[in-house]
């Protein structure tokens, strides 16, 4: 008989009630549920109804409301509603649970420190529900769904800006001033417009713009326009997949010095950070929004939304926090006075 330690189901229940009705022994009970006999006798114990001599024993469903009633009573978003409110409110600015329990971690107290776990499993009581929270998830469902890389159109690229050719210091995160670039996509319907996410891989620092096609040199201009306003220290290199959007790289070595690179032929997770934050985008920019509708105002208060976030690879500090560390790390030193 192998031991386990998850809880006894409501169907379990049943059969200890069954079974002592047909008069069988607590070990032999235990045998038949592949339950340690200790565990039954605690749970006759616990549960066991006493009111009167007309109403003694050992009853499924009761046994079941009691169990639940004691977990209930065990969770500590329901014991303290300061702290679901404030769970609630984070959950609504589109911050995860792990977010949320990392950053109560860094600048509160113990008393009010709390697991992602317990976070989800609020989410999911009976309360949650009632308030529809897990709307408020990032993924909006119980299971997550199975990711697909989209193929990447090909495009020649020289050796020296192969995905092979990058420098080790970019993909261990180790310095600062190296993006990634994408476009985030939207129905044909609604028009050729797109959306030019960069990220700059150690802080995740995120810029967004309105691109009005898929034409490369209309985004390479955008992506200088963006960036040229940065210290050459905080805009080093930039990683694409190989669609021919990009092919107008060249134009960033003219204009900022910038070299490029491109991941490996159908293997766009090599520029994880802004894959995986488009895959954050898609909450507020699915695949069916009408993008003409949404004007520069729009998307860099989306941008400033995701950079103010905790992230958990951040030791749960913002991305603005961290590139603006960076960047004051960067900035040349001030002049002496005459």
């Amino acid at each position: 008989m192998g031991e386990r330690y998850d809880h006894l189901t409501l169907d379990e229940r049943k059969l200890i009630f069954q079974l002592r009705e047909a008069k069988m022994s607590v070990p032999r009970i235990a045998e038949r549920l592949g339950r340690h006999r200790s565990t039954i006798h605690r749970e006759i114990r616990r549960n066991w109804h006493d009111d009167g001599p007309w109403l003694r024993g050992y009853f499924p469903q009761a046994a079941q409301s009691r169990t639940d009633r004691r977990r209930i009573r065990r969770r500590k978003l329901h014991q303290d509603p300061d702290l679901a409110r404030y769970v609630i409110a984070r959950l609504q600015q589109a911050w995860s649970p792990e977010q949320i329990a990392g950053r109560l971690r860094r600048e509160a107290d113990g008393a009010r420190r709390i697991s992602h776990e317990t976070i989800y499993q609020f989410v999911y009581s009976e309360l949650g529900h009632a308030q529809n929270l897990c709307q408020l998830l990032p993924s909006r469902r119980r299971r997550r769904r199975r990711r697909y890389a989209r193929k990447p159109r090909g495009m020649q690229i020289p050796l020296e800006n192969t995905f092979a050719e990058r420098p080790a210091e970019i993909a261990a995160r180790s310095s600062f001033g190296h993006w990634e670039g994408d476009l985030v996509m939207f129905r044909k319907a609604h028009g050729q417009r797109n959306v030019l996410s960069i990220v700059e891989r150690q802080t995740r620092f995120t810029v967004l713009r309105v691109q009005p096609s898929r034409h490369s040199k209309p985004i390479m201009n955008g992506l200088a326009e963006e960036l040229g306003g940065l210290p050459a220290g905080a805009r080093r290199t930039v990683t694409f997949d190989r669609g021919t959007e990009f092919a107008a790289y060249p134009a960033l070595k003219t204009s900022l010095g910038m070299d490029a690179y491109f991941c490996a032929p159908q293997a766009p997770w090599q520029k994880g950070s802004v894959e995986n934050t488009n895959g954050r985008l898609r909450r507020f920019l699915p695949l069916d929004a009408d993008i003409s509708a949404r004007s520069t105002a729009d998307l860099r208060a989306l941008a400033a939304r995701m950079n103010a976030t905790p992230r958990k690879c951040l030791g749960y500090r913002t991305p603005a926090e961290a590139f603006s560390s960076m960047l004051d790390c960067k900035a040349p030193p001030s002049s002496p006075e005459q």
